[in-house]
């Protein structure tokens, strides 16, 4: 099906214009974040395709979550987010709506409670035209640029990425509504419940290869001289703890995004000479994991590190078959 015909679509099943301009113009969206897919940010969640308690993303898979009505962009860590990453306007129109003043503060912390009625944090809301809206969340705290009824261009900044109302991780909730009803840009055409070979899509045409559905996506990986947490490398720290010849450890990690149940992950590390130091066998998942953080070490030995290369090797697999394999490492 061609963009036009998905226009004829759209027309009959939402009961209106869906074009933006002009009426051989279809309406689409350019990327929400001033970022590069699949280096310095990643999709996190799509939209629930799931009408019941369960959860389905267009292809079938579990990257969301029950009621999810958009598209997470995340970016690296929190390292990231405090210097600041732009939002951008999907496509022209008109700042319906704005908010700011809410803080960058994981509500983990804040307690459900204490965002309740202000989920989407800071945020914005903007008309494109023939009933096509789109809705900007969690935002930065002050970052929102632009005011109600200024008119945009598709690209122009309204904000950056923030930590703000109901998120644990710095990214950006992006909502598409046409007459008022959630659209998935990845799949505007999907009936509730369905998924898979679902081949149209709201992404310009020269975006849309980079925007290639990922699961099992390595977010950080590094070494350190000792355990590491999820916040050591939100916040950046672990940066600065790399092993020298003088460590005590030298401790190899990943933290990964979108596992599915089965999955079998293994971290291992290599002395310079090719001998396993050390291994972390994880059970396979009972269910899938939205994030998980992995690490394996290995203490100095007594007569001190050898000068070389030391290589980890992270692999998922699946049934017995090898689906994912990163490999990494550090010379000193």
């Amino acid at each position: 099906m061609n963009l036009k015909t998905l226009f004829s679509v759209l027309f009959v099943l939402f009961g209106g214009l869906v074009t933006h301009g002009n009426a051989e113009e279809p309406f689409s969206l350019s990327l929400p974040v001033d970022c590069e897919i699949g280096k310095t940010c990643f999709v996190q969640n799509y939209v629930d395709h799931d009408p019941g308690p369960g959860r389905q993303d267009f292809q079938c898979r579990a990257m969301t979550y029950d009621g999810h009505e958009g598209t997470d962009f995340r970016v690296l860590s929190l390292v990231e987010q405090q210097a600041g990453v732009p939002v951008l306007a999907v496509a022209d129109g008109v700042v319906l709506r704005v908010r700011d003043g809410e803080p960058d503060i994981s509500f983990r912390s804040l307690g459900a409670q204490m965002v309740s009625g202000r989920e989407c944090g800071n945020a914005i809301v903007i008309d494109h035209g023939n009933n096509w809206q789109t809705q900007y969340c969690h935002l930065a705290l002050n970052s929102v640029s632009v005011r109600p009824g200024q008119k945009l261009k598709r690209g122009d900044p309204v904000g950056e990425i923030g930590l703000s109302g109901k998120t644990e991780f710095p990214h950006l909730h992006l909502s598409v509504r046409l007459n008022g009803k959630i659209v998935d840009p990845f799949a505007p055409l999907a009936e509730p419940g369905q998924c898979g070979k679902l081949t149209e899509s709201l992404w310009s045409p020269e975006i849309q290869a980079n925007l290639a559905y990922r699961n099992r996506v390595v977010l950080n990986r590094g070494f350190s001289d000792g355990p590491v947490q999820s916040n050591d490398i939100e916040t950046g720290s672990v940066v600065r703890r790399n092993p020298t010849s003088e460590s005590g450890a030298i401790v190899a990690y990943v933290r990964v995004i979108g596992l599915e149940a089965g999955d079998v992950q293994r971290l291992s590390l290599r002395h310079p000479d090719g001998t396993l130091l050390a291994d972390n066998v994880a059970q396979p998942l009972t269910k899938p994991l939205a994030q998980q953080m992995l690490y394996v070490g290995y203490r100095k030995p007594g007569d001190g590190w050898i000068a070389g290369v030391y290589e980890a090797s992270y692999i998922i697999e699946r049934d017995g078959r090898k689906v994912s394999e990163d490999v990494f490492s550090f010379r000193f």
